[in-house]
């Protein structure tokens, strides 16, 4: 029973560090091209370079410390900039710095990341399909889509959030709301779209409770409300809350996160997106964000279609809607990436399609097109960094 834990535990590991390595390999090696797409010269620092990696590089260096923001790092940013990046990626990269360095300790958390996201969508979707399909779903997530491969490549935050997110998610879908809760403060200090975690968990609480206040006397219901096993997911909104102290002393302002410049990509009304003079789109090429729309829309019909889910209030499909509901209001060109957290539970409800041969096939034919696209986007998404001494 043991080496079997262990075998599969391999499988999973295999499966989410081979496809990093593979996209790593060109640069590391300095090839001058890839299939005919050329790439830039400059060894794994093009990979650390990678938005937003440098700029969580800053803050764990100085922790949110604004006069050596200011004197030690050189881009032309506000240092109210930086409380849009939380805390909990930086600290471990610091955490981890003194074996590698800060850049590959960033590249080293990312990767651990990377497979706690994997480990938790292997546990999740097991309740969904067979073992054998379990392991396919987990490598479809392991590649799919190439936005997910690209920030599990490079220095990001994004996989400790998905993480975070699905462990939460999995463990109050079990009832165990103490690990719900803590991953659900990993999810919350990471990134903050974490606190939609906690609207999820308290609507998916509260929803199926409506029909007995209808009937019942509030007295009589608040009896029967066990309250204190749902205390931890509490924890959520609380640790937002500690990140916004954090920020009162170090930026001397409580709402920094929420005057931190044009890192908030919210806008009313939705579908600004299609505006293509705005900061953060800037171009008219955007007819792929409709088919994000739409795999959205029809996901949430299949997982409300699924047996499972038919129960009310269930965390997954309340996490996936609010979720989506949020990118709706995204104006960002790379609105995929802003999706990534719904992606684990979108697998979910296409799941019967995803296992059958004909999707197989499909994904066979397209894994060129995947490790294409990402040596590209990694080889153009780099930040300009003149001198790499601050950040070593």
């Amino acid at each position: 029973m043991m080496f079997a834990k262990v075998k599969f535990l391999s499988y999973l590991i295999l499966i989410s560090v081979i496809p990093t390595f593979l996209i790593w390999l060109p640069f590391f090696l300095r090839l001058k091209s890839v299939w005919g797409i050329p790439l830039p010269q400059e060894g794994m620092a093009v990979v650390v370079a990678n938005y937003d990696g440098p700029l969580f590089l800053v803050v764990a260096k100085t922790f949110y410390n604004i006069e050596r923001i200011t004197q030690d790092f050189s881009f032309p940013l506000p240092s109210e900039y930086y409380a849009a990046h939380f805390p909990l990626f930086p600290i471990l990269i610091k955490a981890f710095a003194l074996i590698a360095g800060f850049p590959y300790s960033m590249l080293f958390v990312t990767v651990a990341s990377s497979f706690l996201a994997i480990y938790f969508f292997q546990k999740f979707i097991k309740d969904y399909v067979t073992e054998n399909n379990s392991l396919w779903m987990t490598f479809i997530f392991a590649i799919f889509p190439a936005r997910w491969l690209v920030v599990r490549s490079v220095g990001s935050a994004e996989p400790l959030f998905v993480a975070g997110v699905l462990a939460s998610v999995y463990y109050f879908k079990k009832e165990k709301y103490l690990l719900s809760g803590f991953w659900g403060v990993i999810a919350a200090i990471t990134k903050s779209p974490g606190i939609l975690l906690f609207l999820s968990f308290l609507l998916t609480i509260l929803l199926p409770e409506f029909k007995k206040l209808a009937t019942s006397p509030i007295k009589n219901w608040l009896r029967s409300f066990n309250v204190k096993k749902l205390l931890p997911i509490f924890l959520i909104p609380l640790s937002v809350f500690a990140v916004f102290i954090l920020y009162k002393m170090k930026f001397g302002d409580f709402f920094a996160y929420f005057r931190s410049g044009d890192n908030i990509h919210l806008f009313f009304p939705p579908f600004q997106i299609f505006n293509y003079s705005a900061t953060w789109v800037g171009t008219f090429w955007l007819e792929e964000i409709i088919f994000v729309y739409l795999f959205g829309i029809l996901g949430i019909f299949r997982m409300l279609a699924k047996e499972r889910l038919k129960k009310p209030g269930d965390s997954a499909i309340i996490f996936t809607i609010l979720f989506f509901i949020s990118t709706l209001f995204v104006s960002h060109r790379d609105l995929v990436r802003y999706s990534l957290p719904i992606v684990p539970f979108l697998l979910m409800a296409y799941s019967d399609v995803l296992v059958k041969k004909e999707f197989k096939i499909a994904l066979v034919f397209l894994i060129i097109p995947i490790y294409l696209f990402s040596l590209t986007f990694i080889s153009q998404n780099v930040m300009p960094i003149g001198n790499w001494s601050p950040f070593l």
